[in-house]
């Protein structure tokens, strides 16, 4: 019996690492079920609410650490895990004496490459 090949066509395979990206949008898209409008409107909600709260962390007010506690769980809603981190980061730095100006500059640094990833999603559609 002889044997036969067949030709195949080649299917690229979905990357092994995530994307390193700002913003996962297998997360993002969970949340949102799917839908691109919503998914559109807690982007720019996000962006949005992500700077205003930088910008007044920026000035270490009496209500530092719920003010990162909100930006926190915004980012992992939207699945801006870096962001969080660094929101949980200044958070804990608030309440232990930690080096507090150093967690507001990764936070700010953190919310910029979410904001640029947002800009560029929200430009794509």
């Amino acid at each position: 019996m002889p044997l036969q090949m067949e030709h195949l066509t080649w299917m690229p395979s979905p990357p092994l690492v995530p994307e390193d990206s700002a913003i996962d949008v297998q997360h993002l898209g969970r949340m949102t079920l799917g839908e691109a409008a919503l998914e559109t409107e807690v982007l720019a909600l996000f962006a949005a609410q992500s700077h205003d709260l930088v910008g007044r962390l920026s000035e270490i007010p009496a209500d530092a650490a719920a003010l990162a506690h909100t930006l926190k769980g915004s980012a992992r809603a939207i699945g801006a895990f870096r962001v969080a981190d660094a929101a949980l980061d200044l958070e804990t730095a608030i309440m232990n004496d930690g080096d507090v100006p150093r967690a507001i500059a990764l936070l700010r640094h953190a919310v910029d490459e979410a904001r640029i990833a947002i800009d560029r999603m929200l430009n794509r559609s």
